[in-house]
């Protein structure tokens, strides 16, 4: 039986946040009968999130074969990196203008978890941290256009996610360019902000670039 926050919500955003937290898989298949039953929703809005997923380049749909979670290549996720370097260097640049002082002390407080974290050589906590603050970046730009573009390249993006920090030295590499980016939203310099997060953004893909092929845990 679908549970009652199934029943009460948008069957288009429950997939949605399934697909960018990773519980449903890249080529995994979408049956419009099981997402029915899971999803406590109609055939209709079903195949209307389907289709509004596919069109966000989520979901590939097949005729006659229905649906898959969408598999984004190694190049393509280079790609992608790199517009997201430009939308969130102008996520960055707007928060630097916008950021409140609570809104820095958090930034400030993820910095610091982050840096234990790593200490700690615990990747996964530090991961978290690292979206948490990318989030918290994004939230305190004001920019809905931008928030709503990265989150759609960020959810293509869920096998990737963990890759860039096993390449040696990147771990503290990551840390340093997350303090500056920080730092210049902290002293409200729109331009050191948008520029930090693009250099950022850049490494990444370079590091995802030099590393196709490879499979692994961490984070960007």
């Amino acid at each position: 039986m679908a549970s009652t926050r199934a029943q009460d919500a948008d069957p288009y955003l429950l997939l949605r946040e399934q697909l960018r937290s990773g519980r449903l898989h890249p080529g995994q298949r979408l049956v419009e009968a099981d997402l029915v039953e899971s999803l406590g929703a109609s055939r209709a809005l079903v195949r209307a999130a389907l289709s509004r997923l596919a069109h966000e380049g989520l979901v590939d749909k097949e005729l006659n074969r229905g649906a898959r979670v969408r598999t984004v290549s190694e190049d393509e996720a280079v790609e992608m990196t790199q517009a997201r370097a430009v939308l969130e260097a102008l996520a960055a640049r707007h928060a630097a203008e916008n950021a409140s002082a609570e809104e820095i002390e958090q930034m400030r407080a993820l910095i610091a978890q982050m840096r234990t974290f790593l200490g700690q050589n615990d990747l996964l906590s530090y991961s978290d941290c690292n979206a948490r603050l990318h989030g918290l970046v994004q939230t305190a730009s004001h920019h809905a256009t931008a928030q709503r573009l990265i989150a759609n390249l960020r959810a293509q993006m869920v096998r990737f996610q963990f890759r860039t920090i096993l390449v040696p030295g990147r771990a503290n590499e990551s840390l340093a360019e997350h303090t500056d980016l920080v730092d210049a939203i902290a002293a409200h310099d729109p331009d050191r902000a948008e520029s930090a997060m693009r250099l950022h953004l850049s490494h990444v893909a370079e590091t995802l670039a030099r590393t196709k092929g490879a499979e692994g845990l961490g984070a960007d």
